[in-house]
């Protein structure tokens, strides 16, 4: 009998390691780390023959994908995630991804951690006021929080792009305002708490549907216009706009649903002026996207609103 120490990769438990092995990769994108590998059975030398022999491949230090690289992208989360250890999550860009507001993945993955360790390969930040509560799970990848992703990509977004990230997460019931300030109130030193926090302000019952409501809200605000109610159901209709006290609906319209919808908007409003006595007026997409038709556009609904206001009615009626 050979005195040799058996290679814990040879025979039955060359078998069981890589049965092992093939566990891990299973469950984390066709990734495992080198403590896995360890764990797993498998001796030292045996790893760096697997290495030398392409059998595993290096993706981060310590990382290795097994048998190929991984193309597809919630794979190589989960291999950045390894990378950055149970503390991290994914994180800025990768996060808007997961969150289903952009869809193409960064070159270059983004983590947060709460600890000071800095993954090379990986765009990487840290955050001492990062809690269990701001990260969730995405797709099997742990990923900053719907409020916490925001707050960190609002300052690389422009203000049209936050106010639809904003309010498309809440149309989507992922997000709510409380999240939202909640995030904002525990780092209000953030570059991004100043820019959401106009949001959390002006925020509705009910979130804004496309980019022409959100120009339209926009509008509004900022020319002291009556705010409405946002889409809202009169007599079994979603209306974009609602004037209870100037008994007034404005609709937004944009040139393509324009020309789809141009005869049941039609029907739509008849029927509401018919059971209720309320007309709708239809302000069309450039009259408040366009910057030199918006001082018109201001006029007139300012001439709109001051003809139904409720005192201008009850002069009316004496």
């Amino acid at each position: 009998m050979s005195n040799r120490t058996p290679n814990r990769s040879d025979g039955c438990n060359g078998q069981n390691s890589a049965y092992n092995v093939h566990r891990f990769a299973a469950r984390q994108g066709g990734h495992i780390t080198r403590a896995q590998l360890y764990e797993s059975g498998v001796a030292k030398r045996t790893v760096t023959d697997w290495i030398a022999s392409g059998r595993l491949i290096r993706v981060y230090r310590g990382v290795y994908a097994v048998g190929h690289l991984q193309s597809d992208p919630i794979n190589r989360g989960h291999a950045a995630l390894l990378a950055g250890g149970d503390r991290c999550a994914l994180a800025g860009a990768c996060g808007l991804v997961l969150w289903g507001i952009w869809k193409r993945w960064p070159p270059r993955f983004e983590i947060v951690i709460a600890e000071d360790r800095r993954p090379s390969g990986l765009t990487v930040h840290h955050s001492k006021m990062l809690l269990a509560g701001d990260i969730n799970e995405v797709q099997g990848l742990r990923v900053t929080s719907a409020a916490r992703t925001l707050l960190d990509m609002a300052p690389r977004l422009s203000e049209s792009q936050l106010t639809r990230a904003v309010n498309d997460l809440q149309f989507r019931d992922l997000l709510t305002n409380e999240q939202l300030q909640d995030v904002v109130e525990r780092n209000s030193h953030h570059a991004g708490a100043p820019l959401l926090r106009p949001l959390i302000e002006i925020a509705q019952p009910e979130p804004t549907r496309s980019e022409l409501e959100d120009a339209f809200l926009k509008l509004v605000y900022g020319h002291d216009l009556p705010v409405p109610q946002i889409n809202v159901h009169i007599c079994g209709y979603r209306v974009d706009a609602h004037y209870p006290a100037h008994r007034l609906i404005i609709e937004l319209d944009g040139w393509k649903a324009h020309r789809k919808k141009f005869v049941s908007d039609r029907r739509q409003d008849l029927d509401i002026l018919v059971r209720t006595g309320m007309p709708t007026v239809r302000i069309p997409y450039d009259d408040t996207k366009l910057a030199h038709n918006i001082p018109r556009t201001v006029a007139r609904l300012q001439a709109l609103f001051d003809a139904r206001s409720p005192m201008a009615s009850a002069a009316a009626s004496d």
